[in-house]
């Protein structure tokens, strides 16, 4: 009744009102053209796109893929842009995650491409494939010496060929801890990064760098805060040295030695593996100021507690730890490693929280 009553009064207020009525009808006469001109201006040449700039890529497929989106683009305007078009493209790449369009007005289009680099080199079914750290299966295309070696253990490679699985995720919940941790990795470590296995020593993940140095990392949670950790422990001078480095709580990680390879200044832990060279841990410790801050000291004093217990047969362990966090509070009442002498000495440089 109400919509009745004010669609009357309308009509009847147009009725009275000559020049409401003229202007009402200019406008529905205009309006159909202007759709029209919108619609031939959106495709016309005065928009075309003539100028692609793409970004975001790297590796050996970089140019393919940059061709892909420039052909594509080609068929475009600055006023219709077609996301799903450049997807599309690229899908024969699974190291391309998304593309984000932005059209710059009258002629230019950028492409930044969000990719999946590989992590790893994934056999399967002896066949070495590249994987990204979300599963995703790159192909072979994309190996490097420089990429750490995992094993599918869970043989999906026996039931498929490798050119099946390009572009598919891997199974298997090892695997993909494995993945997440290697795809957390800052350059500087991802470099040196060899391999990462299960240990069957109870330490869970496990990390190892070129040279021999193991570190411990128990499991995926955390790992930004574990190799974080790792690189203010590599960057501490005392660290020099180490066989292994356990992680598994990043707020007090512990630096283990072979016997005999302790620092003086410091009490140490081992798992009875021969020491790292002294060599390889400044080596892993280059390039890592930008990750900690440009020192390895922190304000505040530091207490000594056990990042985990230290593997069977240990001789001393030199520990970093942080002002008690919830979760260090939650870990405080884990075995203190002793030294032979009967000594222990925090490391100079804490841990990050996390």
């Amino acid at each position: 009744m109400v919509v009745g009553g004010l669609t009357r009064t309308c009509f009847l207020l147009i009725s009275r009102h000559r020049r409401v009525r003229i202007a009402l009808l200019a406008v529905l006469a205009t309006l159909p053209l202007l759709a029209g001109g919108w619609l031939w201006l959106r495709d016309s040449s005065l928009v075309s796109v003539e100028h692609v700039r793409v970004s975001g890529l790297h590796g050996p497929e970089a140019r393919a893929i940059e061709t892909a989106l420039a052909g594509a683009a080609g068929h475009m305007s600055t006023l219709d842009v077609h996301p799903a078009a450049l997807r599309a493209a690229v899908a024969s790449f699974p190291v391309v995650r998304t593309v984000h369009a932005i059209p710059s007005f009258p002629h230019g289009l950028q492409i930044e491409v969000i990719e999946q680099p590989p992590v790893a080199a994934l056999t399967i079914g002896g066949t070495r494939t590249a994987v990204a750290a979300d599963g995703v299966v790159l192909g072979s295309a994309l190996l490097s010496s420089s990429l750490p070696a995992l094993s599918d253990g869970q043989g999906a490679a026996e039931r498929s060929a490798v050119g099946q699985l390009v572009g598919q995720h891997v199974k298997g919940q090892n695997l993909l801890a494995e993945l997440a941790v290697l795809g957390a990795a800052p350059a500087p470590l991802e470099r040196v990064t060899m391999r990462v296995f299960t240990s069957p020593g109870g330490q869970g993940l496990t990390v190892a760098m070129r040279g021999g140095l193991l570190v411990y990392f128990g499991d995926a949670a955390r790992p930004h805060a574990k190799w974080t950790a790792l690189a203010r422990v590599l960057a501490d001078p005392s660290s020099a040295g180490a066989s292994y480095i356990d992680v598994r709580l990043p707020e007090r990680p512990a630096a283990g030695f072979s016997a005999g390879s302790a620092p003086s200044a410091s009490a140490v832990s081992t798992t009875g593996q021969a020491s790292t060279p002294e060599s390889t841990v400044s080596a892993l410790a280059e390039g890592l100021t930008a990750i900690t801050g440009g020192g390895s000291s922190a304000g505040g004093g530091t207490t000594s507690a056990s990042a985990a217990t230290p593997a069977a047969g240990s001789a001393a362990t030199t520990e970093a730890s942080s002002a008690a966090t919830p979760e260090a509070g939650a870990a405080s009442g884990a075995t203190e490693s002793k030294s032979t002498s009967g000594s222990e000495t925090p490391a100079a440089a804490p841990a990050p929280g996390g």
